[in-house]
């Protein structure tokens, strides 16, 4: 497990050695995000030849020590934490002289990657809020990083994170005080069906859903991603909304007694049916193109709600696999949405969806980009959107959810709707541009390779089902 120390360990100092040398943070940044992409893709292959690693931090025994535990979920987590942080950060660079990026979003940036890595690697309770904690304190100082416009978002996503956190850290005191454990594999199986579990589980459940901005609690996320420099909103809605849902689905696949599972199922189901209808509707009314893409994030994330209802209720492998490739998909799909939107929003100096009129003729490869993420998001063959819903409808159909069916196609038309609402008013014809008209290359190609590489998803679905299986088997 000394590849996940490293994981954790080369960001952290990173963000330090950042603060003492700001000259030097670009280059530190790129390192380390780099380092990590190596060392995920080490730890993967390890995990694949030799199951699952755990380290117990420290030496001591597993009731006091903090578990690390990394499984073929958690392997291809890491992996696309720090394959996503090292495109960012590349784009970032790209554009940090035309959009003055404060200095602070490199350490920044390099701590909320060390706090993901620790959190998808963490198996205690506690030591799953210390990084929870950690990663929204630093995602809330990044939306900070666009000056006083985003302010008022900012400071909504602290006050909704702190009682979030409040909420989850409640929860976990009841069931310390109840069992006398923290550490996930020593309480599986030991929580009993009784008010105080499940005074417990509903305050950890609340206070994670106000993290991830499941709906209908997901009032903070739209303004404080739109108003966030667009590297901050690709990080915020690819990876920090997922560690949540990660912690989330170890708690009710691991810890919840039985005789909840189906209450949660039905709870989460219309959650799940609100974000998919509604929050897309939302995108599809919205003026603000930035402020689309953050409501496709709620409605998107309907998916992942539905796929959770649905393991719980009938307990098929088919769900669970459904579920972390619309985790992967997304997290591409999105960082590409944001970063080229923020690209044409920058260039072309608009902010509104009927001021990209033209966009395939004056910015074609970041219209392309935002086309071709688009397409995953609606679920477009040979897309890993596509595969996602494909195993998806495959577990519905086997279960005879016939009536979901519909519902996830009537999901899919919306989130059509809101993607070809940009893209068609973006071939329309466009306005004379200035002779001096060069937007830069750089940065567009780099939107456009998450794009891309949600797309070859597709192609590697044997591996990555594969991969999953592992961790079902």
């Amino acid at each position: 497990m000394s590849l996940a120390l490293g994981l954790v360990i080369i960001p952290l100092l990173a963000a330090l050695l950042m603060l003492l040398w700001p000259r030097l943070a670009r280059g530190l940044q790129l390192a380390a995000a780099l380092l990590c992409t190596i060392l995920a893709t080490m730890l993967l292959q390890l995990v694949q030849q030799e199951g699952s690693q755990q380290l117990f931090i420290g030496g001591w025994n597993p009731l006091l020590a903090i578990r690390w535990q990394a499984d073929s979920v958690t392997a291809l987590l890491l992996l696309l934490s720090a394959v996503l942080h090292l495109l960012v950060s590349g784009y970032a660079l790209a554009v940090q002289q035309r959009d003055k990026l404060a200095a602070a979003f490199w350490p920044l940036s390099s701590l909320l990657l060390a706090s993901l890595q620790a959190l998808w690697l963490s198996r205690d309770l506690f030591n799953l809020y210390v990084c929870l904690e950690l990663l929204g304190m630093v995602a809330v100082a990044l939306v900070t990083l666009s000056g006083d416009k985003a302010m008022r978002p900012a400071l909504h996503y602290l006050l909704f994170s702190l009682f979030a956190s409040l909420c989850y850290l409640l929860g976990v005191a009841l069931l310390y005080g109840a069992y006398g454990a923290l550490d996930l594999p020593l309480l599986q199986g030991q929580l009993q069906a009784n008010s105080l579990t499940a005074a417990a589980l509903v305050l950890i459940t609340l206070g994670l859903m106000l993290k991830a901005a499941w709906w209908p609690l997901h009032l903070w996320l739209p303004a404080a991603h739109a108003a966030a420099p667009a590297p901050v909103s690709a990080l915020l809605s690819a990876l920090v909304v997922k560690g949540p849902l990660f912690i989330l689905v170890l708690v009710w696949t691991t810890l919840a007694p039985a005789a909840f599972l189906n209450v949660a199922a039905y709870a989460f189901l219309v959650c799940a049916l609100g974000a998919l209808l509604l929050a897309g509707v939302a995108a599809l009314r919205t003026p603000y193109s930035k402020t689309l893409v953050a409501y496709s994030t709620v409605a998107q994330l309907g998916y992942a709600m539905l796929a959770l209802a649905l393991m719980l209720s009938f307990n098929l492998p088919v769900f669970t696999a459904a579920l972390w490739l619309f985790v992967m998909a997304h997290a591409l799909a999105k960082a590409a949405c944001f970063l080229s939107i923020g690209e044409m929003q920058q260039t072309l100096g608009v902010k509104k969806v009927a001021q990209l009129k033209g966009a395939s003729q004056t910015m074609p490869l970041a219209m392309f980009a935002f086309a071709v993420a688009g397409g995953s998001l609606i679920g477009l063959p040979p897309s890993g959107g596509f595969l996602a819903k494909w195993v998806m409808l495959l577990g519905l159909w086997q279960a005879q959810q016939y009536f979901l069916l519909l519902v996830l196609l009537v999901a899919t038309l919306v989130s059509a709707a809101y993607i070809f609402r940009v893209v068609v008013l973006a071939f329309d014809r466009a306005e004379p541009t200035a002779p001096d008209f060069s937007p830069q290359l750089l940065p567009q190609w780099l939107a456009l390779l998450p794009a891309l590489a949600v797309w070859a998803m597709a192609f590697f679905s044997m591996p990555l089902l594969a991969i999953l299986q592992q961790e079902l088997s």
